[in-house]
């Protein structure tokens, strides 16, 4: 996956880097938003069928116990974790909300590997190359660099990114 930036005049902001980060590094995160004013990461995940409501419920139970175990053994308290789901014709769409204060990176790869050993094949994923290992290394120390960056900042920009055809796509909303 190439990497260019046209932002005209404007400069790559922490929050913008860390959208971009995030896509290059884990291709099963189909969007990622950020709210500045509520300090909030939002992550799709895309399923290729319609997940039944005892599936959804079990999925959304294991996410949510694996986040809380997680931040009690790092010794943090979640400001807030909350799961979605739309149903859009025959796919699912998963939203996970994190605030941005007590996320971690460590998090962000735990949750993406719930999603791939609970979904599957189904999972809706970018098709790349996968990155190889040195890579994947310098994408996650850089997320938790950008992560670091941007809690509490006053940015105020609403970032909504996405994949499309190998790029990924960063707009303000």
């Amino acid at each position: 996956m190439g990497f260019s930036y046209k932002g005209g005049s404007e400069e790559l902001t922490d929050s913008v880097g860390l959208l971009i980060s995030i896509l290059v590094r884990y291709p099963e995160v189909s969007t990622v938003n950020f709210d500045p004013e509520k300090q909030l990461l939002k992550f799709t995940f895309i399923y290729s069928q319609v997940l039944g409501d005892n599936e959804l419920a079990s999925l959304k139970g294991k996410l949510l116990d694996s986040i809380e175990a997680y931040n009690l053994l790092e010794g943090k308290e979640t400001l807030l974790v909350a799961i979605n789901h739309n149903i859009c014709d025959n796919l699912t769409m998963i939203e996970v909300q994190r605030d941005v204060q007590s996320l971690a990176q460590e998090e962000i790869s735990l949750i993406v590997e719930l999603f791939r050993q609970c979904l599957n094949s189904n999972l809706v994923t970018e098709e790349n190359d996968r990155l190889i290992e040195e890579d994947a290394i310098a994408q996650e120390e850089i997320i938790e660099h950008m992560l670091q960056c941007i809690k509490g900042s006053v940015e105020n920009k609403y970032l909504f990114a996405f994949r499309e055809e190998g790029r990924v796509l960063v707009f303000n909303k």
